[in-house]
């Protein structure tokens, strides 16, 4: 599935009704996301500092490369 081909309804009523998942690396503080399991194979990820904020979406794939990514180091300044 590609994402951009999603019906900004169904976003919308996914992301509503969407279970979000602070990650186990928080630490209480500010710096914290969040993600959210959807439909389709769609993985959501907010800051949980602005959760008001639309979040990036990505595909199970997308998803697994980002988080091996960071574990990798590959993300760094």
């Amino acid at each position: 599935m590609n994402k951009n081909d999603l019906d900004p309804q169904w976003i919308t009523n996914q992301l509503k009704n969407a279970s979000w998942q602070k990650s186990s690396r928080s630490s209480g503080s500010q710096n914290c996301v969040e993600i959210a399991f959807l439909d389709h194979h769609i993985v959501a990820l907010r800051d949980s500092k602005n959760p008001q904020q639309p979040p990036h979406l990505f595909t199970d794939t997308e998803y697994d490369a980002f988080v091996n990514g960071i574990l990798d180091g590959e993300l760094r300044r």
